[in-house]
């Protein structure tokens, strides 16, 4: 999700109910490792239910994005590739919440990997208000247009809710026992 808030309140409230409901299902949370936006929300929101939060940040961006100090591990890494690499890795699914540019790269390159049987983790896309909705649709015309297939295109889950979300995650995800960031 989002290094900013965005300009709507929803954004803020599903970030926080996402975090809070992470915990609440013993569900853990392998984020971007920054303070800022809604990703700082979600892991603000985490953490204040006891839960485990995992950041992962390359070290140009400790400024920038203002790395979070109280998570329960925060890894530094060399690059960008290296810090989504390890949070592909230690991810049991993904899901995407508003944001930017990118959000939309990570959501894309995840969704990439899939289609290239790099993985086979559940991607859910939290379409707060609709956030998503132009994104979904263009994704449509592509598969219509024969530049993906269909069922790459559903693999994206949409979920217009946090409750949603959460129930499909609970049965299929879990934080790893250790992480082993060397691996990599």
């Amino acid at each position: 999700c989002g290094s900013r808030m965005g300009n709507q309140p929803s954004y803020i409230d599903s970030a926080k109910q996402l975090g809070e409901s992470l915990a609440q299902a013993g569900l853990g949370l392998v984020y971007g490792g920054a303070s800022i936006g809604l990703m700082g929300v979600v892991a603000d929101a985490v953490l204040q239910e006891s839960g485990t939060v995992i950041g992962v940040i390359p070290e140009f961006m400790m400024d920038r994005e203002v790395a979070h100090g109280g998570l329960t591990r925060l890894h530094l890494t060399d690059t960008m590739h290296t810090r989504k690499a390890i949070m592909a890795e230690y991810a049991s699914a993904f899901i995407t919440l508003p944001g930017g540019l990118g959000t939309l790269e990570e959501i894309m390159e995840i969704a990439t990997w899939r289609q290239l049987y790099q993985h086979e983790k559940p991607m859910i896309i939290l379409n707060i208000n609709g956030f998503y909705d132009k994104l979904v649709e263009h994704l449509r015309f592509t598969a219509e247009q024969g530049f993906m297939k269909l069922e790459d295109l559903q693999r994206l889950i949409v979920c217009n809710t946090v409750a949603e979300a959460i129930e499909l995650l609970k049965p299929i995800v879990k934080m790893p026992d250790t992480l082993n960031v060397n691996k990599i």
